[in-house]
């Protein structure tokens, strides 16, 4: 058990192939932990989230990392993000921080999506090569996810964190 990140990720693969295209509430799991830099984590090899918030407005209190890789060859895009009571702080790189604020204010769960595990069918389709990890706290709550493209649930709670994202990531 040289590298228990590889062994982690090889088990959750193992898991999604025997449960098939299943998901959770919504599309995509949280990593295990968050990727080193110039690495890259597969969306299918998640654990759940140790906590999560409400699917309901929250505070709009946001402390984020999040990093995106547009294409397989493309380099990672960092962005952080602060947020107080919905509002941005001027310290955020993100390239549209008011969007992404006022998305976490409305729905602080989108950034903590579901699992795979539960008996939610996915679509096999592909939605791009794009991939993202979003890290730190929403509300008070951790947030340690992961994000791609890769079937229709991915696609999905891609779709519906896009603002937090940003647009670099070259899916609406």
């Amino acid at each position: 058990m040289r590298n228990p990140r590889l062994v982690a990720v090889v088990l959750a693969m193992s898991a999604g192939l025997l449960s098939g295209c299943s998901g959770g509430p919504s599309a995509s799991g949280s990593s295990p932990s968050a990727p080193s830099p110039g690495t890259e984590t597969p969306a299918t090899a998640t654990a759940p989230a140790t906590s999560r918030p409400s699917n309901g407005p929250g505070q709009g209190n946001a402390e984020l990392a999040i990093t995106v890789v547009p294409s397989g060859g493309s380099p990672e895009l960092n962005f952080t993000l602060l947020c107080t009571s919905g509002t941005p702080a001027a310290k955020s790189s993100h390239p549209d921080p008011a969007a992404a604020c006022a998305a976490l204010k409305a729905n602080p769960a989108i950034v903590a999506p579901a699992a795979p595990g539960s008996d939610r069918a996915c679509t096999q389709q592909y939605g791009g090569p794009q991939k993202a990890t979003v890290t730190g706290s929403v509300d008070g709550v951790a947030v340690d996810s992961s994000f791609a493209r890769t079937n229709g649930c991915e696609i999905s709670a891609w779709d519906a964190a896009k603002d937090v994202l940003g647009a670099a990531g070259g899916a609406s």
